[in-house]
């Protein structure tokens, strides 16, 4: 495939890394989630959940920067043969992906700053620096803050669910193309 006909290195770059992260911190969520309380010790937990707010945080700044990119390099365009329905699917598709990409570390921000113990637990981005907690939330009674802690957790959730649905279409589109239509779309995002 010509040169023009892929992403740039740096699109394909920042496209693995959120990826990778992603499907990390879902690990990390799943792990979390699922371990029955005293499975492991406090520090264990804290240890797994702090992770996945830095990567969480990591895949924030690393969307912003693919947001830039992707507005200072225009992508390759579809295959010619794509018939417009599926133009209009691939990028709403993206549109959605990105979407749910700010939406999941901005809700679980929001979640984690209103958190009633989040003053005396501060947030340190991969154990280096503290993180900051939104100013806002974090100064709001205690009863409200409770209350919006678990709004905030639903929709952190919720997105979630969302992400996982519109990535599977997404790869189930890209291998429907490459394998049954034989386009070969792969190579576009392929390092």
């Amino acid at each position: 495939m010509a040169t023009a006909q892929k992403y740039t290195r740096v699109a394909v770059l920042l496209h693995w890394a959120i990826a990778l992260l992603i499907l990390t911190n879902v690990a990390l969520g799943l792990t979390a989630a699922l371990l029955p309380d005293g499975t492991l010790s406090d520090e264990s937990i804290r240890f797994v959940i702090d992770t996945h707010k830095s990567i969480g945080i990591a895949v924030l700044g690393l969307a912003i920067l693919r947001v830039l990119w992707r507005l200072t390099h225009r992508p390759p365009p579809l295959p010619a043969e794509f018939p417009s329905w599926e133009r209009t699917a691939a990028h709403a598709a993206h549109i959605a992906l990105y979407v749910l990409i700010f939406a999941m570390p901005l809700s679980g921000w929001l979640h984690d700053s209103a958190w009633v113990a989040a003053a005396s637990h501060p947030m340190y981005l991969f154990g280096l620096f503290q993180w900051p907690r939104i100013g806002f939330i974090m100064n709001l009674d205690p009863a409200i803050k409770n209350q919006l802690h678990d709004q905030f957790g639903a929709l952190h959730t919720a997105c979630s669910y969302a992400l996982y649905g519109v990535l599977a279409l997404h790869v189930a589109g890209a291998l429907k193309h490459q394998w049954v239509d034989r386009h070969s779309v792969l190579r576009r995002m392929m390092p």
